[in-house]
């Protein structure tokens, strides 16, 4: 059996999730370890502190980082977002799962940095019932660093286009 590279084996377990059950929502967080390559598992809101002495941490976006979002009542286990692209100082477009509905993944997603200091540490996602940029402002750690193959991964994947091609060739692969 022919070996596959690590990027080949996240895209495979990628195209696991998003062909589960119906019934079963994929979650942010096995969607951002999936995408960005960062190999942290557990709640969103225990990412910062178990990046900790692992990854690289900061308040400055780069593509292929994960945004981690602190616990509020909202969203009580925190949220975890990769980052697709820079759009300027204040915005960025993220890939994640599970935020404008249960299981739904979204692609270049805006999101705005509406902290006073400018650090990202509290922002505004867009939300697509809506169509716009959520009222509600989220508090964030800041960003995890991926290694650079886990950030070419999170590149390859920034335009937003549909996967849901390389998802089943991925499957078949895999059959």
């Amino acid at each position: 059996m022919r070996r596959i590279g690590r990027v080949g084996r996240r895209l495979l377990f990628l195209a696991a999730l998003l062909s589960g059950p119906a019934s079963a929502h994929l979650q942010c967080v096995p969607y951002a370890r999936a995408v960005s390559g960062i190999a942290i598992h557990g709640d969103a809101a225990t990412w910062w502190g178990k990046a900790a002495h692992r990854y690289d941490r900061g308040e400055t976006p780069e593509v292929g980082a994960v945004l981690a979002f602190r616990p509020t009542a909202a969203m009580p286990r925190g949220h975890v977002a990769v980052v697709a692209a820079i759009v300027d100082d204040r915005h960025i477009r993220l890939n994640h799962a599970n935020w404008s509905r249960p299981g739904m993944v979204e692609r270049a997603a805006l999101a705005e940095d509406v902290s006073e200091a400018g650090d990202w540490s509290e922002v505004r996602i867009w939300y697509a019932p809506s169509r716009a940029l959520g009222s509600r402002t989220n508090p964030t750690f800041g960003f995890i660093y991926a290694g650079d193959e886990a950030m070419a991964l999170a590149a390859g994947d920034a335009d937003g286009a549909d996967r849901s091609e390389d998802a089943a060739s991925a499957r078949d692969a895999a059959g």
